[in-house]
């Protein structure tokens, strides 16, 4: 029997929301002939840090690894002491360079989710290969990436998850998680409704889960990626998930 969905595919929100500004520190390179956004921790940290590196795996929402927010969100997690690798599974295929009339983003999200799904293993696998495997790795995903950090969670290759605003999620992933998982959520979302959250955490409750929740009033669906800074609210929400996705990371990679 197929799983019930527990957070839709993709809204209206998932191609809306504000541009930020900034300069990102990162660099471009391949992994597994993958174009991958790396950020690296400052080397004032790396020298004061002791024990094994710490890596997170970042997989982005629609917009990809290389549009300018989600490189500062990389950018922010690698200056809090982890290297960040964020994978462009989209191929170059940019989202929001599609600027032509009659573009149907919808068919090119579903034709982008199969081959975000193919490519996605052998990619995990090369940054393992080279990261080492006494590396401490987290990863934390945005809408269209949280399916990748719930398949990682249901495994021993991560020691903690977290996503925000998730799609294309279904009951078996809650069911099958074996990692702890921290969920920042918005308090209007389409793609993850009350019910919905609600009922994840039935069921992590139900199988003794280590888990977190952070939900947000006053905002919606993308708020972690693609909120309006100009809004106290929103510019809040936004930094606090990061904040809070990072502490919990620093919680797990440092036992």
């Amino acid at each position: 029997m197929e799983s019930a969905i527990i957070a839709h595919p993709h809204c209206e929100d998932c191609f809306t929301g504000v541009k930020h500004s900034g300069d990102p520190v990162g660099h471009t390179v391949e992994i597994a002939n993958i174009p991958t956004y790396v950020s690296e921790p400052p080397l004032s940290i790396v020298a004061t840090h002791g024990g094994p590196k710490k890596v997170v795996l970042f997989f982005s929402d629609v917009y990809g690894p290389f549009y300018v927010n989600n490189q500062l969100l990389q950018d922010y997690f690698a200056s809090q002491g982890f290297s960040v690798v964020g994978l462009d599974y989209f191929l170059g295929d940019r989202l929001y360079e599609h600027t032509e009339e009659g573009f149907d983003r919808w068919a090119w999200g579903h034709a982008a989710r199969a081959k975000a799904l193919e490519i996605t293993p052998r990619w995990v696998e090369e940054v393992r290969k080279q990261y080492g495997s006494d590396s401490k790795y987290c990863a934390v995903g945005y809408c269209f990436g949280a399916p990748f950090v719930m398949d990682l969670g249901a495994t021993d290759d991560i020691v903690a998850g977290a996503f925000a605003h998730p799609g294309f999620l279904t009951e078996d992933h809650f069911k099958n998680l074996k990692r702890p998982l921290l969920m920042s959520c918005a308090e209007s979302d389409f793609t993850f409704p009350t019910e919905f959250r609600r009922l994840a955490e039935d069921i992590l409750v139900e199988k003794k889960a280590q888990y977190q929740i952070q939900v947000f009033s006053g905002v919606k669906h993308g708020f972690a990626v693609r909120g309006d800074l100009e809004n106290s609210d929103g510019r809040w929400a936004k930094e606090e998930s990061a904040r809070g996705i990072i502490g919990w990371f620093a919680r797990f990679s440092s036992c």
